[in-house]
């Protein structure tokens, strides 16, 4: 391996995520005469396939683990290395691995993605969510579980809540309703009722996450593997031992202040809480939980796993040290409009970058999987442009903010500044709630369309996307914009 260090001038992705398959694929294609490495130390490498053009602005897709060979067959210059980047030597423009490899490179893409904000590390009850492998572990906790306390409020907390059965869930939110990361209260009441009621026993259609393979690989580096993709629960049975029918408490505006050990819980000599029915009365509290955790709220929960979703922190620790990088507030790697660093020849995409440019007035940055593929994607075309010399324009895709996904089994399209974000008190908002079928949401400043939240099969999307783009003046129009007994689309032909 150490010979690789001979080769000069190569470029080199870090990440065997979305963001980094994308970026590796993109850079074949555009330089088919070139070696492009991809440095992984997951043993999988995530593939977007079946892309689907939803709006302008928004692509559906589906992610499928690979073998590295897979991706090597598709692309014959990609030649993807499995091993963690241990060091970053900026001024030689060299990463070293684990295994003591040394790889030059002209031109080099960090796309390491982020891992799990745990409440608390090395806690073996204490789970994290964010690749596979621990997906795949907490499934294996998950089947003699009793109870299961999920802490946090975003994408993986929301998923996990719903698709887990046969145990009692106790999901402890810091804020005031749920998913407050996607939704306001009033979206979230819609919701509610769906946490409430058994799940449809037919499976979705729409399966997204695929596995595959190749003689037993394991992931032996320790190193993190990439993000979950879209519907990372599909391949994963999330179902407990018990006979119950799902059993959701939610304990809102709280959040972890201690977790204690069963022996630590007894020494203390204080009594756990009971997860209340939902007729009213409550479950008694066997003594014999593993863990506990002692919530601001003043209550404590024993149950026997506790799963931490609260969050992502950029994996940036290999390439920072001694090396001149810029970081945003949130400890990404702080990137220009053209996806670079502030060193030289280093450009990064996915959840490891923080974008540094100033956005579009309808776009912001969140850690999804569909901005994975597009900073990806980007970061390829500008390195490309850097490499030949040429000029490039800033994709469409930071225009607009648009993302597609699935919460309790209903389809959840979010557009623009769809929470108000950074939109202040200067702004009002149209709703349109059929209980068990649709929830619109739009935001509108100064009679602009600045943003929206289609919960349901609305088909409003595309007339919405364009609404938002040509920022039109819909002052006129008030409260039928949202009439369900008006062909809105017909408006704006």
């Amino acid at each position: 391996m150490a010979g690789m260090s001979a080769g000069r001038g190569k470029i080199v992705v870090v990440g065997g995520g979305i963001a980094g398959v994308t970026c590796a694929e993109q850079l074949s294609l555009q330089f088919p005469d070139e070696v492009i490495l991809l440095l992984t130390a997951a043993p999988l490498i995530k593939a977007v396939t079946n892309v689907k053009q939803v709006l302008r602005a928004l692509e559906e897709f589906d992610v499928e683990e690979q073998t590295s060979s897979t991706l090597q067959s598709r692309y014959p210059n990609i030649k993807v290395v499995h091993s963690a980047v241990k060091e970053l030597k900026a001024d030689e423009q060299m990463v070293v691995t684990e295994d003591g490899a040394c790889y030059h490179y002209s031109q080099l893409c960090v796309c390491a993605g982020a891992r799990p904000r745990l409440i608390v590390e090395g806690n073996p009850y204490v789970l994290g969510i964010r690749d596979t492998d621990s997906a795949r572990t907490f499934q294996q906790h998950l089947t003699k579980a009793r109870r299961v306390l999920v802490v946090g409020n975003g994408g993986i907390a929301l998923e996990l809540v719903y698709e887990m059965e046969g145990c009692e869930v106790i999901w402890a939110i810091k804020d005031k309703s749920i998913g407050n990361t996607f939704f306001d209260p009033g979206a979230a009441e819609f919701l509610i009722p769906q946490l409430k009621s058994e799940k449809p026993q037919t499976p979705l259609t729409c399966k997204r996450m695929k596995y595959t393979t190749e003689g037993g690989a394991g992931q032996e580096d320790g190193g993190v593997g990439s993000a979950l993709g879209p519907d990372w629960h599909e391949g994963l049975n999330l179902r407990a031992a018990q006979e119950i029918s799902r059993c959701v408490h939610i304990e809102a505006e709280c959040e972890v202040q201690r977790i204690l050990l069963h022996q630590e819980f007894k020494g203390l000599n204080i009594s756990a809480s009971s997860v209340p029915r939902r007729e009213g009365g409550a479950t008694s509290d066997p003594a014999d939980w593993p863990v506990y955790a002692e919530l601001t709220n003043g209550k404590i929960y024993g149950c026997d796993i506790i799963v931490s979703a609260t969050g992502v922190t950029p994996n940036v620790e290999p390439f920072v040290g001694g090396n001149n990088f810029d970081l945003g507030e949130d400890g990404g790697l702080r990137v220009d409009d053209h996806m670079r660093t502030s060193v030289r020849n280093v450009y990064a995409a996915g959840d490891v970058c923080t974008a540094g440019w100033t956005p579009s007035p309808h776009w912001q940055q969140m850690r999804l999987w569909t901005q994975a593929r597009q900073t990806g994607w980007y970061a390829a075309k500008c390195m490309a442009a850097d490499r030949l010399g040429e000029t490039i324009e800033m994709d469409f895709c930071f225009e607009l903010f648009a993302h597609v996904t699935k919460f309790f089994n209903y389809k959840v399209i979010l557009l623009g500044k769809y929470n108000a974000q950074g939109l202040g008190t200067d702004h009002e908002l149209l709703l349109r709630c059929t209980k068990g079928r649709e929830y619109v949401k739009v935001v509108l400043q100064s009679g602009r369309m600045m943003g929206a939240v289609l919960i349901g099969d609305t088909d409003l999307e595309e007339t919405f996307e364009n609404l938002i783009l040509n920022r039109m003046d819909l002052s006129v129009y008030g409260e039928d914009l949202l009439d369900p007994n008006i062909d809105i689309e017909d408006y704006f032909d």
